[in-house]
């Protein structure tokens, strides 16, 4: 819009001013850096799909170890403690490692960090032991520090004004490699198949992470500036400065994430729904495959690893198409702030359904159709949940809550999976509310989740906008 010249009368003269613009230019986006952003994609489908493998057939190695004496309803307590340990180291390091690479580099970690979970997945798969098992997966923890860099990165990549919608989840598959010499025998008849009877599942998963590690290494580009390659072309200035700026903006926020004096209740509430959002989430993906593997006369559905990496393949198909196909459309239309809420409701249904299908499976004493149909309503449920992570407050707000929400939400991941595992284990052993005590401590955390979304500001200032 532009507005006509105005004549002014001076020293006699009549003087046509120039035409000026009413409005200020609109600054012009960043070019959407494709293959960087498919690299980091590929990178994070590796990583996701290597550690959430080991779900559908993790309740089962554990019964096989001994480690339980034969008791099945003590199985809870050692999954848990396995995904707690792992998601502990994650959160211990990962702030080292992103200071780290603002020394030598977001390329050099991310690639130890693809490193590290590939040898964790292979010495995953040649454990034996509870205590070999934790210390693969304690391994993949502390030399993995990608969840941090890769936030560094994606944001330098991007820019603020860029947006990817990269969440999704991918077909877990690794309970349908478990004891291969029993599946085909012909084709595995070598003793080393009977001794490591996981290890095919584990090197399988590793595969993707060697794919990422090769294209990490030839086709990411450095983000850090003083690490940065000088090119022969010139870049565009304005190009340039965007990605310094972020790389100062991405510093200044960890270094304004120790100020505890920024602990108002404005940030508060963003920071709490994010941590118990991540709470519930951790504590509600370590319950699923622990339910479907738990025998029928706990309470569980007595399923195989074959038959929950199926169901978990089904579930991560289904759920990615729709976060891909719709979700971009959703927060549009109903904003952020009322998706969260509406998200975070679907947590209790949730729970709800689990002592549901117990009750199915007691009653019809087997897995049939109305079990399915059951599942298919969890499933669409779980959908509508994961909703909540692309609303959820703390993301798209200043630095300093970005940060201090990354941090306590580690912290609750840490926590989640052997509270909830160790709860449902030890509810199932003394019948505990004939059994449910777990599901009811979670609907109520679920209760306080749902009043910190209600608590939360309608709009809430965007990390660009306070920057103008």
């Amino acid at each position: 819009m532009v507005t006509s010249g105005s004549p002014h009368i001076v020293n006699g003269e009549t003087i046509v001013m120039p035409l000026v613009h009413a409005t200020v230019p609109r600054k012009p986006k960043t070019p959407f850096p494709r293959l960087q952003t498919s690299i980091l994609m590929v990178l994070e489908f590796a990583e996701t799909a290597a550690s959430m493998s080991i779900y559908p057939y993790i309740n089962q190695l554990i019964r096989e170890i001994g480690i339980t004496r034969g008791d099945d309803a003590a199985v809870g307590y050692y999954v848990g403690l396995i995904d707690s340990l792992f998601f502990l180291a994650q959160a211990l390091t990962v702030l080292g490692w992103s200071r780290l690479s603002d020394h030598i580099g977001r390329k050099p970690v991310l690639l130890i960090g693809v490193t590290g979970a590939c040898i964790s997945m292979i010495c995953f798969g040649f454990s034996t032991a509870f205590w070999s098992l934790v210390m693969s997966r304690c391994v993949w923890g502390l030399l993995n520090g990608n969840i941090g860099v890769m936030r560094i990165v994606m944001g330098i990549r991007l820019a603020s004004d860029s947006v990817v919608n990269w969440m999704f989840r991918w077909p877990l598959v690794g309970g349908m490699l478990v004891r291969p010499q029993d599946h085909w025998p012909k084709l595995f008849i070598n003793p080393f198949w009977g001794k490591y009877p996981y290890f095919l599942a584990c090197i399988s998963s590793a595969s993707p992470l060697l794919l990422a590690f090769f294209m990490l290494s030839y086709f990411l580009e450095e983000t850090l500036s003083s690490k940065r390659r000088p090119r022969l072309t010139v870049a565009t200035p304005s190009v340039s400065r965007g990605i310094d700026d972020q790389e100062a903006f991405v510093q200044q926020s960890m270094t304004d994430t120790l100020s505890w004096s920024l602990l108002t209740p404005t940030i508060v509430i963003p920071i709490a729904s994010y941590a118990m959002l991540s709470f519930l989430d951790t504590s509600l993906r370590a319950l699923i495959p622990l339910f479907l593997s738990t025998p029928t006369h706990l309470g569980g559905m007595g399923l195989t690893p074959s038959s929950i990496g199926l169901w978990l393949a089904f579930s991560g198909i289904v759920d990615g198409l729709f976060q891909a196909l719709f979700l971009a459309k959703i927060v549009d239309w109903v904003g952020p702030k009322h998706l969260f809420c509406v998200s975070a409701s679907c947590f209790t249904p949730l729970m709800v359904a689990f002592p549901i299908m117990s009750w199915l499976v007691h009653t019809r004493g087997m897995v049939d159709q109305a079990i399915m149909y059951a599942l298919l309503g969890q499933l669409v449920l779980t959908i509508t949940w994961d909703m909540a992570f692309a609303s959820a407050p703390a993301k798209n707000v200043l630095g300093v809550v970005n940060g201090l929400s990354q941090t306590f939400g580690a912290i609750a991941r840490a926590i989640g999976p052997a509270l909830t595992t160790s709860l449902f284990a030890f509810s199932k052993k003394h019948n505990i509310l004939n059994g449910n005590a777990a599901y009811v401590v979670l609907i109520i955390l679920s209760g306080v989740l749902r009043w910190l979304c209600s608590q939360l500001p309608d709009e809430i200032q965007d990390r660009d906008d306070s920057d103008e």
